[in-house]
């Protein structure tokens, strides 16, 4: 790496790592570090919400899922209006009333606490392969450039993103993230610019040959189930995106920091609509990379090629003017360390407010902060092995979907069963909803039938019809009764 590159790169993370560590306070409360005191303006939560979709698994995941194949993925952007609209209408109001910073409180007042457990449960496990995932493809970069070692690039990316994460609490996340929003977005338009202007015919070029190849392809528009038609990433997209906005405890918590309830619904579609625009960037990135090395084949080894995550930090290595590379790698890292931040303050909070309360519910203030901050840790340390594990996979983002779709365990259903029915579903036609729904995603996700993605699809759906109509039966007998 040239010296300007490193200059730039260290400027850039070491700032947002003391602009997160400079939000501690000796005298922190627990609520002030789960919940940023209610004082923050909407803009800066909405840039946190879109700086938590857009992770490295979208910088470098995106372009390379463009540059092999097509612009399928897209369409998991596309269905973010929907869950959007459904957030600030529905969501934030009913969260910013139930009175607790936990996404699963509901849950165990509607259907007792085995419903709090499990949601929570899925929640952790979901967090821990999205670092895994997020960690893994920000350690590709710097083994490209430098030449690290991985594993040791995924320890030290970790440990500083858990110290800032601790220190600086929810305020201190909520606001790096803000700014990262800011790099990240600047160092991708920068990256697509140069990539338009390098082709020898200019710009227009790249779209010519993506044009002729196919490459703007959103996906077949069949019925079939068991790959990715545009259908399946339409349906998996609002699926997941409603999980994500209506139980999700990294946008939940994030409903809770804001000023007021008016600056909390803009934050939800700000954040949600800005995506769309940024993730539109980035698969044009992917597919710009794709005409690159089509006009110059020789310039991209086939080692790199058969790795479609390696070829966009390659092209920052290898094309890239000085000063510019450094940008993209700060922007790489903003992507990743604003969203592992986020998925360590918030599975910390689950983890006091769902696991540890339950059993010191008179746990002073000091004692649930340092839960707070060993919480931090273990997520932190979980998330590593994760992400040493991702070494095995040809496709973060592949892996990064079926995971989340998995674990996810049809938790979206659960939620829809008590929000929707009101008291009309008890407490035992939910646990019948809940196993018939889980053994479908086992199911799932072991038949070639239906596509990983569908799991939670299915799942939801499954678990919400089957707790409705065993309730409908229930009370019909007792009427007869």
């Amino acid at each position: 790496m040239h010296i300007i590159d490193l200059i730039v790169f260290l400027v850039f993370t070491g700032g947002v790592m003391l602009l997160g560590c400079s939000f501690f306070k000796k005298k922190t409360s627990s609520d002030e570090f789960t919940s940023a005191g209610r004082s923050l303006p909407g803009w800066v939560v909405g840039m946190s919400i879109f700086a938590t979709y857009v992770s490295s698994i979208s910088y470098l995941g995106y372009p390379g899922k463009a540059f092999a194949g097509d612009w399928n993925a897209f369409v998991f952007s596309i269905s973010i209006p929907v869950a959007s609209y459904f957030a600030a209408k529905y969501f934030v109001p009913f969260y910013r009333n139930i009175g607790s910073v936990s996404a699963y409180s509901f849950l165990e007042e509607r259907f007792g606490v085995w419903a709090r457990l499990y949601a929570s449960m899925c929640y952790l496990l979901t967090q821990i392969a999205r670092m895994g995932a997020i960690l893994f493809l920000l350690a590709l970069p710097m083994n490209s450039l430098m030449g690290w070692n991985i594993q040791l690039v995924i320890i030290v990316t970790s440990i500083a993103i858990i110290i800032y994460s601790m220190m600086g609490g929810m305020k201190g996340v909520i606001w790096t993230e803000a700014i990262q929003g800011f790099i990240l977005i600047g160092g991708a338009l920068v990256c697509l610019a140069v990539l338009l202007f390098k082709m020898p015919e200019g710009p227009m070029q790249t779209f010519e040959i993506a044009a002729q190849d196919n490459k703007f392809y959103l996906g077949d528009l069949s019925l079939d189930i068991s790959s990715s038609t545009f259908w399946v990433c339409l349906i998996y997209g609002i699926f997941i995106n409603l999980q994500n906005y209506g139980i999700d405890q990294n946008y939940v918590q994030r409903y809770h920091t804001a000023k007021s309830e008016r600056e909390a619904k803009f934050s939800a579609l700000f954040g949600g609509y800005l995506f769309i625009p940024v993730s539109a960037i980035f698969f044009l990135i992917g597919t710009a990379l794709y005409a690159y090395y089509k006009v110059y084949p020789d310039l991209l080894p086939a080692d790199i090629q058969a790795k479609a995550d390696y070829v966009f930090p390659f092209f920052i290595v290898q094309e890239l003017p000085v000063g510019v590379t450094g940008l993209l790698i700060a922007s790489i890292f903003a992507a990743g360390m604003s969203t592992v931040a986020t998925s360590v303050t918030s599975s910390s909070t689950i983890i006091l407010t769902d696991y540890y309360k339950r059993f010191r519910k008179q746990a002073s203030d000091k004692e649930q902060l340092l839960v707070l901050k060993i919480g931090s840790l273990a997520i932190g340390v979980l998330g590593i092995l994760v992400a040493i594990a991702f070494l095995n996979v040809n496709s973060a983002l592949d892996a990064w979907w079926m995971l989340s779709s998995i674990f996810s365990g049809g938790m979206l259903g659960l939620f829809l069963l008590g929000y929707l029915s009101r008291k009309f579903v008890r407490n035992f036609d939910a646990i019948l909803g809940v196993v018939c729904g889980v053994i479908l995603v086992a199911w799932i996700t072991i038949s070639p039938l239906v596509h990983d993605n569908l799991a939670i699809v299915f799942g939801t759906l499954l678990i919400f019809c089957v707790g409705f109509l065993s309730a409908s039966i229930c009370n019909r007998f007792r009427k007869k009764a």
